[in-house]
């Protein structure tokens, strides 16, 4: 169940299975990152913005799709979302998902799939920090050193 979706969910779904898998003590070689990075004309002004982690309505005006806001969610042809997961510490993509047409060629793409890269960077840091924090509280727990907190309801 989706209580609320402000866009991300398949970056959103590769983060967590991820850090399930790490949770549930399966091997990894890599964690998978995923983050998303876009590029259209989002002022007006002819200048183009590559924007990275994109909320819903900014994927709504990069692919052009969703209704109701009254032609904000209208695609142009410069515009470009691409959803990416790779392995950050082998610097491996394991996906990188164009849903746009790509009207400034191989450059546009590049710039674009950096940025989400280093997206991917940011999130693997603070995906590795959430393990760490677990691992040191599970550690605690089996030291018997763990503090329970129970409040009354």
């Amino acid at each position: 169940m989706v209580l609320a979706d402000d866009g991300g969910r398949l970056e959103a779904g590769i983060n967590a299975a991820t850090l399930a898998l790490m949770d549930a003590g399966i091997p990894l070689k890599d964690m998978v990152c995923a983050c998303s990075a876009g590029r259209w004309n989002a002022g007006g002004g002819g200048g183009e913005d590559i924007v990275v982690d994109l909320n819903r309505r900014e994927i709504q005006a990069a692919t052009g799709t969703g209704g109701g806001s009254g032609g904000a969610g209208v695609g142009t042809s410069d515009t470009i979302y691409l959803p990416v997961a790779t392995m950050p510490q082998r610097g491996t993509i394991v996906l990188a998902q164009c849903e746009s047409r790509l009207s400034g060629g191989e450059e546009a793409f590049g710039e674009v799939l950096e940025a989400a890269m280093g997206g991917c960077q940011a999130v693997m840091e603070v995906m590795s920090a959430a393990v760490r924090e677990r691992g040191a509280g599970l550690l605690k727990a089996r030291q018997g050193k763990a503090g329970v907190i129970l409040e009354d309801c």
